[in-house]
């Protein structure tokens, strides 16, 4: 994983305290501050403790912030890199060698640190062009801050009776799993998602005997898409996993799942992977979100109507400049945007880089690299050959293009086969270390992509030499 900029030590900060209870100076956090309009604010407090909260905090340090920072947590652990406790399940049985990967030291950074009190409740007070945000904790206490960011993360989904499946979601969920993990363990994975699939390749490794049940009819089917998600399908069997796809869990017991198609399924270990979501819950009538429970916030990650509040990582809906509203769940979001945000809050008004979303899943003997956000309607064209070719192991890559890009006025016609790149969405590469490099780049653009196919879809040719 990259590390992040070392922190840089922190200068005296400025405080911060509640004005309707402690209007004069509080003799446990110092005199009280005030808000100096056309400047930063005088105190920050970051909700969340995980990678997107590490970054934001680094970030208003980097960018010279002298201000009162607040950082919230919920696990009682420092902030850490999720993405190694289903990939790297075995040999990465500390949090503190996650966290070690971040570099970001936040005892160091913060003014104050609390990684086992988590905001339950947020309140907007103060004048309505400049209001004051007041946090609520678990413990009782209140904190008042001129700007808040929300960097919550999410939470796994577990459907109702489910009570029996575990989840992987933090450090002591994979603490759980790892003891449990041993040659012989009968284990059912309900979901082929990222998570389900980077688990059964590691399971079936350490001598699981591993069932994956999947709803639809293909592995990564509403990441991918079905076409490309079928190209996956036999990489189950290799790895020494079973694939059941097409098929609905109807029960969840002790010893096991009951399929809606009356299939009995035994288990020592069940575990949902069947998706997070946004852990906004707590935010009810005072934030605004969509139907999935994301915070929708501009490219700056400012929450529209409410100055003071902001939100990055997996519980924002970002909107990018080129692929519009991208919903949270993407590590690059949480790295990368935080800076951006920082930068904005602070006053800076310089131009901001443009990141594609990017997720990155060892899986079943694969690595896959996703850049860009597919969407349902987009033309599906293939680079190589996702069967593996004459050594059964050789690099492919899948290109979404939208059609849209063919229709828009004064645009190519649909027949004109120059519109077919157009306007690339997404780039799939899998084992294919070599163009992450260049593909990363040309994503990372407030433009549009344009390729050329006939280039990008010979698989003799260099794929950087189709990237306009």
């Amino acid at each position: 994983m990259p590390s992040v900029v070392p922190p840089v030590p922190s200068a005296s900060p400025a405080t911060s305290t509640d004005p309707a209870t402690c209007p004069a100076a509080d003799p446990a956090t110092g005199p009280a501050t005030t808000r100096h309009d056309g400047g930063p604010p005088s105190s920050v407090v970051v909700v969340g403790a995980g990678l997107a909260g590490a970054q934001t905090l680094a970030a208003l340090r980097r960018r010279g912030y002298t201000g009162r920072v607040t950082l919230l947590g919920a696990e009682g652990v420092p902030p850490y890199d999720r993405p190694p406790l289903s990939k790297e399940l075995p040999s990465r049985p500390s949090p503190a060698w996650l966290a070690d990967d971040l570099g970001v030291d936040v005892d160091a950074l913060a003014d104050d640190v609390r990684l086992a009190d988590p905001a339950v409740r947020l309140e907007r007070t103060g004048a309505p062009d400049a209001p004051v945000w007041s946090v609520e904790t678990r413990s009782g206490d209140r904190l008042v801050a001129d700007a808040v960011v929300l960097a919550v993360g999410s939470v796994p989904v577990r459907p109702r009776g489910w009570e029996h499946a575990r989840v992987l979601h933090t450090a002591a969920d994979a603490d759980a799993l790892r003891a449990a993990l041993r040659p012989g363990l009968r284990l059912v994975l309900v979901g082929a998602g990222w998570i389900g699939a980077e688990l059964a390749g590691v399971a079936a490794g350490a001598g699981a005997h591993v069932t994956v049940v999947e709803a639809a009819g293909a592995p990564l089917h509403r990441q991918l898409g079905p076409d490309v998600g079928a190209h996956l399908a036999p990489w189950y069997a290799a790895a020494g996993a079973e694939l059941v796809t097409g098929a609905t869990v109807a029960e969840v017991r002790p010893d096991g799942v009951r399929l809606a198609d009356g299939r009995e399924l035994s288990a020592d270990v069940v575990l949902a992977a069947v998706g997070a979501r946004p852990a906004t819950d707590w935010l009810d009538g005072v934030v605004p979100r969509d139907a999935r429970g994301g915070v929708p916030v501009d490219a700056d990650g400012a929450v529209p109507g409410l100055p003071g509040l902001w939100a990055v990582g997996d519980c924002a809906n970002r909107d990018h400049p080129v692929l519009g509203p991208v919903p949270g769940g993407h590590w690059s979001a949480a790295l990368h945007d935080p800076d951006a945000t920082v930068a904005a809050l602070l006053g800076d008004d310089g131009d901001r880089a443009a990141h594609a979303p990017y997720v990155f899943s060892q899986q079943l003997g694969h690595d896959l690299a996703l850049f860009g956000v597919p969407a349902e309607g987009d033309e599906v064209v293939l680079r190589g050959d996702p069967a593996g070719g004459a050594t059964g192991h050789e690099g492919w890559a899948a290109f979404y293009l939208a059609p849209a890009a063919r229709s828009e006025p004064g645009g190519p016609a649909a027949d004109d086969p120059t519109a077919r790149g157009t306007d690339v969405r997404a780039v799939l590469l899998v084992d294919s270390p070599r163009d992450v490099g260049p593909v990363r780049k040309a994503m990372n653009r407030t433009g549009r992509l344009r390729v050329d196919l006939d280039v990008a879809l010979d698989p003799a040719r260099r794929l950087r030499d189709a990237l306009a």
